[in-house]
This record gives structure tokens, C-alpha cells and sequence, in this order.
């Protein structure tokens, strides 16, 4: 909505300006997004009237020409405007005057003097037209000062509305509100009823009352199409956003910005029996003003006479029954329409119009009347004419109903936190038109025709917190008794794992729960995914079971992206269905950290020799974030991992999830560059932390003794290691793989393991024999149980 301020100041006038204006009128809803000045700073800029025009001597663009500015003696000013003609009222510039940009001064032209400057709108703020010079009316009083004379001390305001006020929609329904907040008078237009002084009318019919519960129509005989609309108009129109046409479109475009009412105007002589307010009937097309034919759809709201349609209801008139410059007898329409009716109809032809925007949101039902009988005064003011008695045909069951809305002033005392009295909240609520009566303890509030907003208790409290003011209700820092909640030392919490895994050099990331269905098959064999009943897009229509999907989306745009190296992890919930046990009935929701690394292990530099990160580096990075806890993986398949180089992690004996390489079929399906490696978790299992127990430091010098065992490729080294410690004396404080090796003196179906035993007492040095005696023990362990032999 684009408006005025000069105009909205008609109806009521607040002592402040117009900053404080546009504040005033966003905090209380109607939310100014624009404020922008009609002209551009200037002064001693006045109405001259070019009384003759010579062609300059030495240049052929240049015209001299004497100007009646109202001083003394005309002046000479030399003016390049083609359109420069004796007898025309134009801006003059004296000199000593500035415009935006520069001074006017004394000036001699190609040897011609020059005092002054006649203007174009460009170069007085108005407009971007540079064209030629500013032709003022007529009327224009020569010497007038030209910023007084074309109202020019003004501001343009565009508030947006939100679709529940649309009796905002017109400078009567921003002034209401405004009067309201300042407390002030309103002076609304004269809408009294004009006496009829002939007796010509036309028959309505509401064919679809439920669409068209009113209609109002008068006939209009003799008017002059071809006035002029006054100046005052038209600068109010343009300054609203809409463009002078002829006087009677002027006037039927004044009055809805002025009352909200979008009107009609038809060349009555085109029109043939009864008005018919009906649904559109199959086959039936129509000529648009905006000269496009339409294919009228059914269950849409026409009006028609006997003969043909006439236009589509509160969106825009046919052409053929249009009025023109020729046209002298006119049938006037105000009607109500229902948003039902209106609503996504002209989107759905493709255009829309200022009537629809307003038919849709919702229009005043008894504005009809008003809106009519305004607008004949106008054009009977400016056209003349005779005119005709006003028909209208109703369906009052169809019309909007109004019912009384209770308002509990205790309850609205508690909503707002403010200790307001009754006897304000009724004053704040009749500043705004509101019929308030006192029932017991209680309002019963009935709201206006136009108030389509206000139906049940809150919107009244909303109504006593705009009024009263958003900056005027206090702010106070809220009070409560704090308690340290308990928190168990054998869990951590998720902000300290994110920050644990940010610091192995991660990013974390957020991801959709919702996939494409072809993710959840592939990387999570998943053949019967939780599909969303709405999804968001085409292609994210299934809930995920995994991160890796999400993961692996992430890796894809990077590389879209031209960036190869890509660390990252994500915490969030997976979706499984019909999982036993699980919260919600037929589905489990677990809570999964997922870690993804693809290309090198750090950025490239001089320093480090540049290699792609493998199993190992995020098996490293996995271990570190359980630590001290000690993970344990069994080689195992999985839908979106290779099939050897993936494998289960293990914690206390338990699957808590996957590692691996991505299978190298996915790889190349989805394009992903270099395999990356990914983890995927139960975050439950990482939160889990061991106590910390104590442990004495011995003093005593460690003995580390290495041994290779020679075992068949099927063993396991972790089930080898985990054998050795369950066997291992108590003078073993630990036990390390360091070494696999296959090839020269190890037979090619077996593999060479190199432990490192660490050896050490808390309270002596350890003999050659008890060493001896404890590795002895380790290996008679291997052989018995993996049929290993130590290497030699």
C-alpha cells in the first residue's frame, strides 16, 4: 500500500513529523518499509511563463527566451528543451537557487546572457523524465513558489500489510488507525447521498448470492468523458502508485484508494437488460481491458448482462463493455464480493489487479453504498451530467456476520503483563471503532464491517497492546530458582564429543532428514524407507536411516565446487520402522554421529608429504574420540561400504556401528572423485565414559620385549591381541601391534604380527626369568589357540 502523506493528513493531521509518523504507524502493525520524498531539496524554484522564444545566434539546440518569473521585468534564460514554446508555465530557477547537485548562477551561453534556468522534472526530484521542461496548467499562478504549488513538502509512505488488515488498504482505513493512536478527531470524505434527478436504472440479479451477497449500481446520463481531472487528483494518483487515465477511471481509482471500494465504470449504452452477478458458464470467453482474451473458467465469479459477460467479478472489466472518451451514458457498479470468490483467481489467469488484491483480503460489506455515492459526486463535480436512483440487490443471509466477541479483562491483564484498568482498555477499544458493552465482569466487544480480523479473544488482547503501545510494555528480566542439575561422571555431554571431533580438524554440518529414496536404497540397502506423506521436494521423499547419506551429499556439492578436501561430521536422528522396542510405536529414533574425510589428510603444504586419507586415518581419529576406552572392529559388510576395507566398531562386546571406504560402485555412480572414508556411530555409545581410577606410576625401569607370531591371513589380529591380554601376568602393562608383514620367509597363506610387550613392576626391577617366563606364556597362548609359531 502507497500512499500520501499529504493526503492522509486530510483526515487527520498529528502534531509530529513524518519520521515519527511512519514509527508511529509500524509499531502498531502497519509496517513502513519506504519513506521517500515527493521532490528533491531545492529553492527559489518558481512558476515563470515563457512569454517568447528566439533561436540562439550560435547554436542551432539553443533557444533564448523571455520568462514572466513575477518579478519586475521578465528574464532571459537560455533553454535546449525541444518543447520550450512561448505561452507555456513551466518550474523557473532564479538565479542563486539551488537543485540538487549544483547552483544556479548568472551565465553567458555561447555569448548569450542567461539568468536562470528552466526545469524538467528530473532535475527537480519529481521523476526520472528529462525529456523536455515541466509543463505546469494553466492555472499555475506565475511567481508562485513552485515547491508550495505542486504540494511538493511530501512524503510517499509503503506500509505492508499483513493479510488480516486489509482495511488498511486505503487512506480511510490508515487514518482510522492513526487517529487511534494519536487520539485525534477523523475527518472522512463527503459521502452524502446524491438526490436522483432522473429515473433511469437497471435490474440486478444475484445469481450466486453466496459469491455476490451486494450489489450496487446506479445509471449516470450526459457526463463528459473528455474533462480533465483535476490537478489535486492526479497528484494524489500517481503519488498512490497509479497512473492519470480519463476523469471517470481517475475517479473510479480515487475513490478505492480513499474508502477502500473498488468500483466499476461500464459505457452503458453497451450494455443490454439485467446485470447479473453469476458463475461463469461453460465455454464462455472474454475480452479483458488489458486486451487478453481468457478462456473463463468454471467457478468463476462474471458479471454479464442479457447478452454476454462484462468482466470477471472484482478482478477486471471486459473491454467491450468499457467505457471511453466517446462514452456520455455510464453505469456505475459497487458491489461485495466474497475472498472466496476472488481469491487465486486472477493468478490463476495469470494477472492480477488492485481491485483482487483487495477483494481477496477481504472488503468492507457495507461500504457499497458509501463508495457509490461518493464517486457520483465526484464525477457529477467533474464530468457532469445526470444522474439516476441507486439499485441494490442483496442477499443478507450470505453476508458476513459479526457476532460479539468476550473479552476478559483479567485474562488480557495477564496476556499483555500490564497492569491496565478496564475503564482503559474500553477506551483504547472504542478508539478503534469497537462497539463495547459491559456484561458482568467481562466486554462484550462487537467489531465493524470492515474488521475481518477480530473474532475471538486474542485478537482483541492484540488490538490493546497496538494501541497502547509495544514500547510502552515493560520488559523485566525474568525471575526463577536456578538448580544445578546432577550430572553423571560416566557421561559427557554432546557439546564436549562436537568439540573433541572439531578439534581433529572436522566441520560439522546439518543435513536433511528427509532423502531421495535412491540414497536410502543404495547406501542403506534400505527397501522400505519411511516415506513422507508431503514431502518438501520431489526428490526428498523418504526419511533417512543413516548420516551417510547426508554425509556423502555434503562431499557432492563440494566437489561441485572445485573443493577436493572435505572433513566433516553430523549428529542427528536416523529413522527406523517397526523396530522392536522402540519409544514410538512401530519406529526407533536413534541418535547417530556420523564423520566423513575425503582427499588429503591435511591441507596441502610444503611441510607434510600430501596423502589421501584411508581406513586407518579415521579409525585413529574414531579411537581418539572413545579414548581411553578401547574400541575393537571385526571385519564386516555394509550396502554403502567396500566389502574389504569396512568393519564393524565394537564397544564392551557390542556393534555400536560402521567404518570404512566407500564401495567403489557408488564411487563412480554418483561421481564422488576419490573414495572417502566414513564412520557412522550410536551417539549413546560415545556419550559413555569409564570412571578414572587410579593407578600407582612405578618407578622402576620398563622392559619392552617385541615377538612376531606367524599365523594363518583368516586370524584376526584383534582377536589375537585380545587372547594375549586376557592370558597376559600381571607384570604386562600393555600390548601393541606394530608390525604385519607377508612376503620373503613367511609362507603365502600366512601373515608375520609384531607385538610390542611393555613389562614393568610398581615396587621392583624385573628379572631376566620372570620376563622370560611371561613372553614364554603369551606365546604358548598363540600356538594353542591360533596354531601360531613364533618367527625367528
Amino acid at each position: 500500500m502507497q500512499f500520501s502523506e499529504q493526503w492522509l493528513r486530510h483526515f487527520v493531521d498529528p502534531k509530529i513529523d513524518s519520521e515519527a509518523l511512519g514509527q508511529l504507524m509500524t509499531m502498531a502493525g502497519l509496517e513502513v518499509e519506504e519513506m521517500n520524498a515527493v521532490g528533491g531539496v531545492f529553492t527559489s524554484v518558481v512558476v515563470g511563463k515563457i512569454l517568447s522564444t528566439e533561436k540562439h545566434p550560435d547554436a542551432d539546440r539553443l533557444k533564448v527566451c523571455q520568462v514572466d518569473a513575477g518579478l519586475d521585468a521578465p528574464l532571459q534564460i537560455v533553454c535546449g528543451a525541444p518543447n520550450a514554446e512561448a505561452g507555456m508555465k513551466v518550474p523557473c530557477a532564479l538565479v542563486g537557487a539551488t537543485l540538487p547537485g549544483f547552483e544556479i548562477k548568472k551565465a553567458k551561453l555561447r555569448g548569450v546572457a542567461s539568468h536562470g534556468m528552466l526545469c524538467s522534472a528530473r532535475e527537480l526530484g519529481i521523476s526520472d523524465e528529462h525529456g523536455g521542461l515541466y509543463a505546469l496548467p494553466d492555472s499555475a499562478p506565475v511567481g508562485a513558489d513552485i515547491r508550495q504549488h505542486l504540494g511538493l513538502d511530501d512524503t510517499v509512505y509503503v506500509i505492508k500489510l499483513t493479510p488480516n488488515r486489509a482495511d488498511c488498504l486505503s487512506l480511510a482505513g490508515v487514518a482510522r488507525e492513526v487517529a487511534a493512536l494519536t487520539d485525534l478527531p477523523l475527518t472522512m470524505p463527503a459521502s452524502a447521498p446524491v438526490e436522483p434527478t432522473i429515473d433511469d436504472r437497471r435490474v440486478i440479479a444475484l445469481d450466486a448470492p453466496e459469491s455476490c451477497p451486494r450489489f450496487c449500481g446506479r445509471i449516470l446520463q450526459g457526463v463528459n468523458a473528455r474533462a480533465n481531472t483535476p490537478e489535486w487528483m492526479v497528484r494524489r494518483l500517481e503519488r498512490c502508485g497509479i497512473r492519470a487515465i480519463s476523469a471517470l477511471v481517475d475517479i473510479t481509482n480515487y475513490v478505492m484508494l480513499e474508502l477502500g471500494q473498488p468500483l466499476h465504470a461500464y459505457d452503458n449504452d453497451r450494455l443490454d437488460g439485467t446485470i447479473h452477478a453469476r458463475m461463469a458458464q461453460p465455454g464462455e470467453k472474454l475480452l479483458l481491458l488489458n486486451e487478453q482474451v481468457i478462456d473463463l473458467a468454471a467457478g468463476t465469479l462474471v458479471i454479464a448482462d442479457d447478452a454476454r459477460v462484462l468482466g470477471m467479478a472484482g478482478i477486471m472489466g471486459g473491454e467491450e463493455s468499457g467505457i471511453s472518451l466517446d462514452t456520455r451514458n455510464v453505469f456505475l457498479e459497487a458491489a461485495y464480493f466474497t475472498p472466496d470468490a476472488v481469491a487465486g483467481r486472477a493468478r490463476e489467469y495469470g494477472f492480477g489487479s488492485d481491485a483482487s488484491h483487495r477483494f481477496e483480503r477481504g472488503v468492507d460489506f457495507a461500504l457499497s453504498p458509501v463508495a457509490i455515492e461518493r464517486a457520483t459526486a465526484l464525477i457529477l463535480e467533474i464530468c457532469g451530467g445526470q444522474v439516476g436512483p441507486v439499485v441494490q440487490a442483496e442477499s443478507l443471509a450470505h453476508l458476513p456476520a459479526r457476532p460479539p466477541v468476550i473479552l476478559r479483562p483479567a485474562r488480557a491483564r495477564k496476556v499483555l503483563g500490564i497492569d491496565l484498568s478496564d475503564d482503559a482498555m474500553a477506551s483504547l477499544l472504542a478508539r478503534v471503532h469497537l462497539d463495547v458493552a459491559r456484561e458482568g465482569d467481562n466486554f462484550c466487544v462487537t467489531p465493524p464491517s470492515y474488521r475481518f480480523d477480530i473474532e475471538i479473544e486474542v485478537d482483541l488482547v492484540e488490538e490493546l497492546a497496538r494501541l497502547h503501545g509495544y514500547d510502552n510494555i515493560p520488559a523485566p528480566a525474568p525471575q526463577g530458582h536456578l538448580a544445578m542439575l546432577e550430572r553423571p561422571e560416566s557421561r559427557r555431554d554432546l557439546w564436549q564429543v562436537k568439540r573433541v571431533v572439531a578439534g581433529r580438524d572436522y566441520q560439522e554440518v546439518v543435513t536433511y532428514s528427509f532423502i531421495e529414496e535412491a540414497w536410502e536404497r543404495d547406501f542403506c540397502g534400505n527397501a522400505q524407507p519411511i516415506r513422507l506423506a508431503n514431502p518438501i521436494a520431489s526428490q526428498m521423499n523418504v526419511m533417512r536411516s543413516s548420516l551417510i547419506p547426508g554425509l556423502l551429499g555434503v562431499l557432492l556439492t563440494n566437489r561441485k565446487r572445485q573443493n577436493p578436501r572435505v572433513r566433516v561430521f553430523e549428529t542427528g536422528r536416523c529413522f527406523r520402522i517397526d523396530a522392536v522396542g522402540a519409544p514410538v510405536a512401530g519406529y526407533d529414533q536413534p541418535v547417530r554421529l556420523g564423520l566423513l574425510a575425503a582427499a588429503g589428510t591435511a591441507p596441502e603444504q610444503w611441510g607434510i608429504t600430501n596423502r589421501n586419507a584411508d581406513f586407518y586415518d579415521l579409525k585413529g581419529d574414531l579411537e581418539a574420540l572413545f579414548a581411553p576406552q578401547v574400541l575393537g572392529f571385526e571385519a564386516a559388510e555394509h550396502p554403502a561400504l567396500h566389502p574389504g576395507r569396512s568393519a564393524k566398531v565394537m564397544a564392551d562386546g557390542k556393534l555400536i556401528g560402521y567404518i570404512g571406504e566407500i564401495h567403489p560402485k557408488w564411487v563412480q555412480k554418483y561421481e564422488l572423485g576419490t573414495a572417502p572414508v566414513v564412520c557412522e556411530v550410536d551417539v549413546n555409545a560415545v556419550l559413555a565414559t569409564n570412571l578414572p581410577v587410579y593407578t600407582a606410576i612405578s618407578r622402576q625401569p620398563a622392559v619392552v620385549r617385541d615377538m612376531a607370531l606367524v599365523v594363518a591371513n583368516s586370524v584376526a589380529s584383534m582377536s589375537l591381541m585380545a587372547a594375549l591380554k586376557q592370558v597376559a601376568p600381571a607384570i604386562v602393562r600393555d600390548i601393541q601391534l606394530f608390525d604385519v608383514y607377508q612376503g620373503k620367509g613367511v609362507d603365502p597363506d600366512k601373515k608375520s604380527l609384531a607385538f610390542r610387550v611393555l613389562m614393568q613392576d610398581t615396587q621392583r626391577t624385573l628379572e631376566d626369568a620372570e620376563v622370560d617366563a611371561a613372553v614364554s606364556a603369551l606365546v604358548q597362548c598363540a600356538e594353542a589357540q591360533f596354531n601360531a609359531t613364533l618367527r625367528r
